[in-house]
């Protein structure tokens, strides 16, 4: 099993509205919950990033880093690492 830190369980009750239209998740221990459920990844850079959706078969050679952030199941955990979540 995943653990997700504090930072990425911030991020996404932060933001998990991007995602989806009502929250799914209120609290910390919620959000592990769920995040784990739907296997969300971490990620350690837009490299990895890129490489995951070519991996997934997401063409996404035109996009810059600004455009990776643009796609929803992208979260920015603000330390470098993205937060990728199947919705």
């Amino acid at each position: 099993m995943y653990e997700y830190d504090d930072a990425v369980l911030s991020c996404f009750l932060k933001d998990q509205l991007k995602l989806f239209p009502e929250k799914v998740a209120e609290t910390r221990e919620e959000a592990e919950e769920f995040l784990t459920d739907c296997l969300a990844v971490v990620l350690q850079s837009e490299a990895d990033v890129m490489e995951y959706f070519e991996e997934e078969g997401v063409d996404l050679e035109d996009r810059d880093a600004d455009a990776l952030l643009e796609i929803e199941e992208v979260f920015a955990v603000g330390d470098g690492r993205y937060l990728i979540v199947e919705g």
